[in-house]
């Protein structure tokens, strides 16, 4: 009886460190390629208008990513149909080659912040579509496919004060 009692404790806290936590989502890229027309869609479903949230954009990358940084395009449409686009840059190393992110080994991941203290406007979805931007340069034309990405997700949270 005593185990069943720690055991049911354990999982209650357990399961109270992430309470903050709405949504994370991932979807692999394949052969850890992300080509330049796959825009990837991430749907948050939402019936809370009044707490601020936090919205992340999870991206993991291994050793054969050859950039130090990372532009995303991010476009959030709400239930309504508004759209809001943002151009991003992101820091995936520093100066001296050391891959920024969280994890052992090759595969580091990093949590790129892209919305801060949203109250969502409406109850309903919305939609958030990811897609890469980069370029090499002096060029015009993006990257067909950017090698070493090989997960790309969203997490939303809830921002507690």
């Amino acid at each position: 009886m005593r185990n069943l009692s720690f055991c049911i404790l354990a999982v209650m806290f357990i399961s109270s460190c992430n309470s903050n936590i709405v949504q994370s989502e991932y979807q692999s890229l394949k052969d850890g390629v992300w080509d330049k027309d796959n825009v990837l869609e991430f749907s948050v479903e939402t019936n809370d208008t009044v707490q601020p949230h936090n919205i992340f954009i999870n991206v993991r990358n291994d050793t054969k990513y050859p950039y130090s940084n990372l532009f995303i395009i991010a476009a959030m449409t709400t239930p309504e149909g508004e759209v809001t686009k943002d151009t991003l840059e992101y820091a995936m190393a520093l100066p001296d080659g050391t891959w920024l992110g969280k994890g052992s080994g090759s595969v580091k991941e990093n949590k790129l912040w892209y919305k801060e203290d949203i109250v969502f406007g409406s109850s309903g979805v919305y939609t958030i579509e990811v897609s890469h931007a980069m370029r090499k340069n002096g060029s015009v034309t993006g990257i067909i496919g950017l090698e070493g990405i090989t997960d790309v997700g969203i997490e939303v949270t809830k921002n507690n004060p």
